[in-house]
């Protein structure tokens, strides 16, 4: 340090001397945990109340703490407290702020926790603070999807199979296809939150304590449902880093996928849609380059994620209990995760809220491909042919159309009935796009009320979503 004053350690009584540099920058974490310092301060008051009632601190001492952790909580957030090049962690890079404010008194905060406790529960607070911002964040993306879907109500556009044209959809029920597995990462973080709401505080290096402490008091003023139940587990589980981990892989997949069709739909050769230049990069060479890189980016942070998860998975296989020196691994992973994604989603966001849809474009090709021809098949089944038959007739007069490169509405009578004695003119009633539509009415289906339907369900989920997010 600086001004000559021997550097804090939360540790060394045991050692003849400090360790050697390069264990010291192989032991640092603090330029990554710093972030943790709103959350170590808050479990710091925590823990301070606690050993009040535990009679391990008298009403002036705990006064005299509470303020100058208020004090050092005000100064990191306007970045005049930061730590040192000499400073561990984040722990110990408060404990010497607080040690500069209230002296020898600092050091009885100590008692009756470990970093080992510490940093779990400061962990828990940040993902449960940071998991509300990000499904915030997935609600406003399903918010601009759905915006998107009620402008497409009336948009048909082809549907694809293996990238090929399969059958005539509403672009609307496309676009709700993207909002349904986004609902689901937004449940599976609402139910993470539900188990991560665990406090570790309390449970020391692995064996608790042989002070008189209350957790579970610790816990509800935290607002964590509960304390732990095993102190061995309490400091060793990173499940809940895992699972949130696994959660941000998937949205990370899921985003992916939706980056993937953007990119195809914004391509010459779709051309469905228009991406606004707000949301568009250029070219260094090509000056008549408009590339949809947000969309782009999205499948590439999905890689990112999935490292993410897999790096933390790695730690913790074959990790002896309790807490061990590996874990300390567990952090980058985790900001990254959350960090990616509240870049990403943002982004995401503002380039499908600004999209502009050539729903002529679509409507034009939503039969191509012969993407009626299910629909001809279904009219015969409807007239009583066994499926298996109506399949082979139908797929006999693709056949005949693909030759003479015609389509299916095209062919003549007698060319029908030389294909199936069961094909006669009445078949032209089942091909058209709106037909075929209006049919697919069966529940989850393309048919317009059944969308509707989708669309009013969906809106009320995401409005819940937004409610959830905002709690406090």
């Amino acid at each position: 340090m600086t001004d000559g004053t021997p550097p804090v350690r939360l540790w060394g009584g045991r050692f003849a001397g400090g360790p050697a540099d390069a264990v010291a920058r192989l032991s640092m974490s603090v330029q990554f945990d710093w972030r943790l310092a709103p959350y170590d301060l808050l479990a710091s008051r925590a823990h301070a109340r606690v050993l009040h009632e535990a009679g391990l601190l008298d009403d002036e001492e705990l006064a005299r703490l509470l303020a100058a952790l208020d004090d050092l909580d005000a100064d990191a957030r306007a970045g005049r407290f930061r730590p040192s090049a000499e400073d561990e962690d984040v722990h110990t890079a408060l404990e010497r702020g607080l040690l500069e404010r209230v002296g020898a008194l600092g050091g009885k905060l100590r008692a009756g926790r470990s970093r080992n406790d510490q940093v779990a529960t400061d962990l828990r607070l940040y993902l449960r603070d940071h998991v509300r911002q990000v499904v915030a964040r997935l609600a406003e993306l399903e918010s601009a999807l759905l915006a998107q879907a009620e402008r497409m109500m009336n948009a048909p556009a082809p549907g694809f199979t293996h990238m090929q044209h399969a059958q005539p959809v509403l672009f609307a029920h496309q676009l709700l296809a993207h909002v349904h597995p986004l609902a689901r990462d937004i449940s599976r973080l609402t139910d993470w939150d539900t188990r991560a709401a665990v406090s570790s505080l309390g449970a020391g290096a692995l064996a608790g304590s042989s002070l008189p402490l209350d957790p579970g008091s610790v816990a509800k003023e935290l607002g964590f449902d509960s304390a732990f139940a095993n102190s061995i587990d309490a400091v060793s589980d990173r499940d809940f880093a895992a699972e949130f981990l696994f959660c941000a892989a998937l949205i990370g997949v899921h985003l992916s996928r939706l980056g993937e069709e953007v990119v195809l739909w914004a391509t010459s050769e779709f051309h469905w849609v228009e991406l606004d230049d707000a949301f568009s990069t250029g070219s260094s060479i090509m000056p008549q380059k408009k590339n949809p890189d947000v969309a782009e980016l999205a499948r590439g942070k999905a890689g990112r994620l999935i490292g993410d998860l897999t790096a933390v998975l790695v730690v913790l296989k074959g990790l002896p209990l309790a807490y061990d020196r590996d874990l300390q691994e567990d952090k980058e992973p985790v900001f990254d995760a959350v960090d990616s994604l509240l870049l990403l989603l943002p982004a995401l966001t503002g380039m499908l809220a600004t999209m502009s849809v050539d729903t002529d474009r679509m409507a034009a090709t939503a039969s191509g491909g012969f993407a009626l021809a299910t629909d001809v098949a279904e009219h015969l089944v409807r007239r009583g042919v066994p499926f298996r038959e109506a399949h082979e007739a139908v797929g006999r007069l693709v056949a005949w159309c693909a030759r003479e490169g015609c389509d299916l509405d095209q062919v003549s009578d007698a060319v029908l009935a030389s294909v199936s004695e069961h094909l006669g003119p009445e078949v032209r009633e089942v091909l058209s796009v709106a037909g075929a539509l209006a049919a697919r009415s069966s529940p989850g289906g393309t048919a317009p009320e059944r969308v509707r339907e989708q669309l009013d369900e969906l809106t009320g989920l995401v409005a819940s979503h937004h409610r959830w997010a905002s709690q406090d």
